[in-house]
């Protein structure tokens, strides 16, 4: 949807907001920007002053709540410079205030409230401001005292920046806090930030347009992040918004066996679930699909939410798969992920970027039980990796979920939570028990994209790498981890095999 009157946009600044907007914020309009103590009101509207500067535009900053110093600490803060911004600390006239003045039809404070107004007119005015922020209006509120004085002065004040082609934020406190002077009809667009404290980890925080004119905007919660550079808007992923054409083909792993347990490999452009306890080589796997992907010259993205770069480093090496080339090369690309630190939009940003930027065409999350840590709430985590694997799947990028499983051995063991429906192919390790070892074996259990083996292989991780072995034909109980020989001559991996 376009603009009801035409008018043009302008940036925020904010890259992650524009694309919320689509597009920006429309010229001659007054927005109202509210949020908690903390939630970056400010830091947003001095970004979208620094914009304007940017651009060759007169901004101008009226400020109530804090000083012409305390706005320089915040810049410092973010290495900005307020250079280009005029900066105008407002106050109520002497005029209104003095003894004298008491003794009319007006009362006290709507004189002063009127003194107020009149100053931003005036600033507006004199300096030519094509972006204007007002900070806060919780000031204006306290003169007015009653809401329709309140009101009626801000709508004059709506009147007189659109015949100015002045575009104002208002800043303002959550609409909880003024229920009686609420003013959300007033302003041409409404944007709330709030802050959610989990019971461990930092503070997070989301912004929602709660309203916008004769213009279409992405509806929800966006995550969003205040560091060292200001504020960053982390769009919640939509993934019918994007989709790119691509060639279906069998993706390899570099292992003949295991390709024929996928009957010739995973599919391009699918997502698959490595699933099994602790140690049974489902991480090594990834790796493998990952280091095999580097070599026929495309690019691959890990997640690691519970180990460290180095540790993938050595833990690859050990196996007989050297990584760092391709690290140094950019064919693998390697983020350690807090989930204590890191928001379900940041890390689907994130995600896109390794995408549509650096070109991954094979992503690997390891683990889903790290990432189920940074979305605690079930049914959001089956929401937010629906629409993450969708996207994924849409761009031709194949996926590979690690999910380890709760218990080691037997039939006593669980998974976190159950994706396997999201998934198009789900492969399953296991520990059994045989000749006095514990050995595992790999199966295929589901594979959307066309026939697969029904059989239950061995594999045997060793330093020279993974190998896959013939169908445990003669054993049965396996899976339970608990095989009974039925058989004349196990046909088992040997350490002959490994050399």
């Amino acid at each position: 949807m376009s603009p009801i009157s035409g008018n043009a946009l302008i940036g925020t600044g904010i890259a992650g907001l524009d694309e919320v907007l689509n597009g920006g914020l429309e010229t001659g309009r007054i927005y109202l920007v509210e949020g908690d103590p903390g939630a970056g009101k400010t830091t947003l509207a001095l970004q979208f002053l620094l914009e304007g500067a940017r651009q060759g535009e007169s901004v101008l900053h009226l400020t109530m709540a804090e000083t012409r110093d305390e706005l320089e600490a915040i810049s410092r803060s973010h290495g900005w410079s307020l250079e280009g911004i005029e900066i105008q600390e407002l106050s109520v006239s002497e005029e209104a205030t003095a003894p004298e003045e008491q003794y009319t039809m007006f009362q006290p404070h709507e004189m002063e409230l009127s003194s107020l107004i009149q100053q931003i007119k005036e600033a507006a005015d004199r300096t030519g401001a094509r972006r204007l922020v007002i900070d806060s209006l919780a000031e204006l509120r306290l003169v007015a005292q009653n809401p329709l004085w309140y009101r009626r002065q801000l709508l004059a004040l709506k009147q007189h920046f659109a015949g100015r082609n002045c575009t104002a934020l208002l800043l303002d406190e959550t609409a909880a806090e003024t229920a009686s002077f609420n003013i959300q009809t007033v302003p041409h667009g409404v944007l709330s930030m709030s802050q959610i404290w989990p019971d461990y980890g930092s503070s997070r925080r989301r912004l929602q347009v709660l309203k916008m004119r004769g213009r279409a905007y992405q509806s929800g919660y966006h995550d969003y992040a205040i560091s060292a550079g200001g504020l960053q808007v982390f769009p919640r992923l939509v993934a019918l918004e994007h989709r790119r054409s691509f060639q279906r083909e069998k993706v390899e792993s570099g292992l003949l066996e295991l390709d024929a347990l996928l009957g010739g490999g995973l599919e391009r452009g699918t997502s698959t679930q490595f699933s099994g306890a602790a140690g049974t080589g489902k991480s090594a796997l990834g790796t493998l699909y990952g280091l095999t992907a580097a070599r026929r010259g495309e690019k691959a993205a890990f997640f690691l939410f519970e180990e460290t770069r180095d540790n993938f480093i050595t833990r690859a090496r050990g196996l007989g798969m050297d990584v760092s080339s391709h690290l140094a090369s950019g064919d693998i690309s390697c983020r350690q992920v807090d989930p204590g630190e890191l928001t379900p939009g940041e890390f689907s940003t994130t995600v896109r970027k390794a995408v549509e930027e650096d070109g991954a065409r094979l992503v690997v999350i390891d683990s889903l039980n790290g990432y189920l840590q940074a979305v605690p709430e079930e049914r959001f985590l089956i929401i937010h990796l629906h629409e993450l694997l969708s996207y994924l799947a849409q761009m031709g990028v194949t996926t590979l979920l690690i999910v380890p499983q709760h218990g080691v051995t037997g039939t006593d063991t669980k998974v976190p939570i159950d994706i396997s429906y999201l998934c198009d192919a789900l492969i399953l390790m296991r520990y059994f028990e045989a000749r006095g070892e514990v050995r595992q074996a790999i199966s295929v259990l589901k594979n959307r994209t066309g026939a697969h083996e029904r059989t239950i292989r061995e594999m045997r991780i060793t330093p020279a790498g993974i190998r896959i072995g013939e169908p445990l034909s003669q054993f049965q109980g396996v899976l339970q981890g608990n095989p009974v020989y039925q058989g004349a001559v196990a046909p088992l991996l040997t350490e002959e095999h490994d050399k």
